[in-house]
């Protein structure tokens, strides 16, 4: 099973752009603070960003990010994610011995 499912493209307003709903069917639980990372952090170079509608969450133990179909939107969202998506995978997977709480709200392990 793999631990990180990207999707590219579908997350725009037209009525073709489908992947959100999509990817809907398939999750358990969202992450909706991915999702909006890769809005926001999009929304500084380009304001167009905030009428993504991508998702992203968890199936598993594996985490799924829609991402934007164009390549600086993939880039970009790809950057946003950097400093946190190993952390992500690893509280998926249940890799981490030790982790703060936060927002879960769960105690460090």
């Amino acid at each position: 099973m793999a631990d990180l499912v990207l999707t590219t493209g579908g997350t725009g307003l037209a009525p073709r752009d489908v992947t959100p709903e999509a990817t809907r069917t398939v999750l358990e639980r969202e992450a909706p603070g991915l999702s909006e990372l890769i809005r926001a952090s999009g929304f500084v170079k380009f304001p167009r960003a905030a009428l993504s509608r991508g998702v992203a969450g968890i199936r598993g133990r594996t985490l799924v990010v829609n991402l934007p179909g164009s390549t600086s939107g993939v880039t970009d969202g790809l950057a946003a994610m950097e400093p946190i998506v190993d952390h992500a995978v690893a509280i998926v997977r249940e890799d981490l011995t030790e982790h703060g709480g936060g927002a879960g709200g769960g105690p460090a392990r």
